[in-house]
């Protein structure tokens, strides 16, 4: 075995273990719309995100994580961040009347296969089940929650509707129907009761979907490295047999 072939295993087996070290994952900055919208009445304040900066090239999901810490807002089904809807849009406007009257990209699907939630807490005194969600708790039911629209009725009596109630620490996620590129995309979240829950919420997009593993390094990697360091040492380190020598 040569040398130079040793050393170029070396090399290599240190460039696979290191591997690309890409970003999945970022953080988003929001800044608030001037104005309230929504249905009747209309207390939904909208806030804005330019995509373009979370160093992404694209983006399969968006996750929210309410951590409100039972701040603001109100109580028992109405618990936590009151989402009223989520856009996609690569138009920028400044006010959420303006957002309001966007058309978004067709990119979400807010039914059980493209949702994933996590119900919070509740505060006293408890319901059922968080308002805006399925018979079980834990699924979207969004021919109540609306998502795709900024209609609530900001109320918490009969007249409630079109947001989901997501409890203190719940959390909801999106897969999106497709991969859509963060260059000039904006990202529309609005907030019943204009109780500063988005800020004090995480909310994160994604170039992977909800759910998806990302080993870093891969297992595969891994396994492979060990196979060539373990080859490696049994080839590259013999050393040369003493040549015969004949009478």
């Amino acid at each position: 075995m040569s040398a130079a072939f040793c050393r170029w295993l070396a090399v290599t087996s240190v460039v696979i273990l290191a591997g690309p070290q890409a970003a999945h994952a970022g953080a988003v900055t929001f800044t608030k719309l001037s104005g309230l919208t929504g249905g009747n009445p209309a207390l939904t304040a909208v806030y804005r995100a330019d995509l373009s900066a979370v160093g992404l090239e694209e983006i399969v999901s968006i996750s929210i994580t309410d951590n409100s810490f039972a701040l603001g807002g109100a109580g028992s089904q109405f618990s936590g961040f009151d989402l009223d809807a989520i856009m996609l849009s690569t138009s920028s406007v400044g006010t959420a009347g303006e957002a309001a009257g966007l058309v978004g990209l067709a990119v979400f699907d807010f039914s059980p296969a493209g949702t994933f939630f996590t119900p919070g807490a509740q505060r006293a005194p408890p319901d059922p089940k968080l308002f805006g969600t399925g018979s079980t708790g834990n699924t979207v039911d969004n021919s109540v929650a609306t998502l795709g629209a900024f209609d609530a009725n900001a109320t918490i009596d009969f007249g409630a509707f079109g947001f989901l109630s997501m409890g203190d620490g719940g959390q909801l996620a999106f897969n999106l129907t497709q991969p859509v590129s963060t260059a000039g995309l904006f990202l529309y979240i609005s907030e019943v009761g204009d109780n500063g829950e988005v800020a004090a919420g995480s909310i994160e997009v994604s170039d992977r979907p909800v759910g998806s593993a990302v080993p870093e390094p891969s297992a595969l990697a891994l396994t492979l490295v060990a196979g060539l360091i373990a080859w490696r040492a049994t080839r590259c380190r013999q050393r040369p047999k003493s040549p015969t020598l004949s009478a």
